[in-house]
């Protein structure tokens, strides 16, 4: 089995290393191919038991991470390890049991559950197809796990259509379950609900997260629910990260004009907590013909020439000795050119 080095800390679950996925897509009979980098070199290490957040706006590559990272779609480059084992250069059949510890959540409870199945056997599916649990093993297990998100044994029998939108995320939760995974890729699984609905699953989430260690990697563009579960957070733009350090450094401390932008369009009830509006000009650029230099510069205020010739390098902000571990990709925080964002201006 392949290992590459992950760190000293034994509680460390999941490391990408300079991951990568990019599509070869044809322009037409006389045009060369032109080459999408839906992830352009994203690198990060979660532990045991914490919430990694991916945010950014559509289109910025965070739901083809999700995919990457539970094998759904192969990486084009770079290494992931799961508790130090390479998953890109294990065999097919090593591969394939490792990514039973990796489920996970899609975005859309209405359409992830096949509607002519009953609940039990959705649930039981997994086992299946990766256990030789007998029948009433599996029908035991199902039970078990519905009992943890709520749901009742009367619901074992019923079809996806006969449950409210947050009932039937509850289900996929349950069936990322099964498996007795460790890490849980969660793609916008509140997204689709009514707000009071949201909290419920939330809070089911960490909940579980407690219970049985789980580790997150929560991908969602709306920044009060990253807030509310997230132990550290990254932003991506156009395929790279443009930001990266925990909760509070996000929140309490943002340097890219970028995550500035975001949180400014983040309601906030508390006058406190409100923020000067950044108002973003133009739309997220063509991953097909990205721009030179930064990708950001075309609809940044802080732009000048080598923003635009020159590509900015994740790296440690050094401006405080309190910014450990806060990671920004940006010529203007590195030449201390962004002016301080007033809170409770708003």
């Amino acid at each position: 089995m392949s290992q590459f080095n992950t760190s000293s800390d034994s509680q460390l679950i999941l490391k990408a290393e300079n991951l990568k996925q990019h599509y070869h897509v044809k322009q037409g009979l006389f045009k060369p191919d032109a080459v999408v980098k839906a992830v352009d070199g994203i690198s990060f290490n979660l532990e045991k038991g914490k919430t990694l957040a991916v945010v950014g706006e559509s289109g910025c590559g965070k739901s083809t991470l999700g995919r990457m990272l539970t094998m759904i779609e192969t990486p084009t480059g770079g290494k992931l390890a799961h508790l130090g084992e390479d998953l890109l250069t294990l065999s097919a059949d090593a591969q394939a049991k490792l990514r039973q510890k990796i489920q996970i959540i899609f975005q859309n409870p209405y359409g992830s559950l096949n509607p002519r199945k009953k609940i039990g056997a959705i649930l039981e599916e997994p086992l299946v197809i990766n256990t030789k649990l007998s029948k009433a093993e599996r029908k035991e297990k199902a039970l078990a796990i519905m009992a943890k998100v709520g749901l009742k044994a009367e619901h074992y029998e019923r079809y996806p259509h006969m449950f409210s939108g947050g009932q039937r995320q509850r289900i996929a939760i349950a069936r990322g379950l099964m498996l007795d995974p460790n890490v849980i890729v969660a793609d916008e699984p509140v997204s689709a609900l009514d707000v009071s609905v949201q909290a419920q699953v939330l809070n089911l989430m960490m909940d579980l997260q407690k219970e049985f260690g789980l580790s997150y990697v929560f991908i969602s563009h709306d920044l009060s629910v990253v807030e509310h579960i997230a132990d550290d957070v990254m932003v991506m733009y156009l395929g790279k990260v443009v930001e990266q350090g925990t909760r509070e450094q996000l929140f309490e401390n943002p340097k890219h004009p970028y995550t500035l932008a975001l949180l400014s369009s983040t309601p906030q009830l508390s006058p406190d907590k409100r923020r000067v509006r950044i108002k973003l000009q133009g739309e997220l650029p063509s991953p097909l013909n990205p721009p030179s230099g930064c990708a950001f510069h075309g609809r940044c205020s802080y732009a000048n020439e080598r923003c635009k010739t020159e590509t900015p390098l994740l790296r440690l902000d050094d401006h405080t000795a309190q910014e450990q571990g806060h990671m920004i990709a940006c010529h203007a925080v590195e030449e201390n050119r962004i002016e301080k964002i007033a809170v409770g201006a708003a």
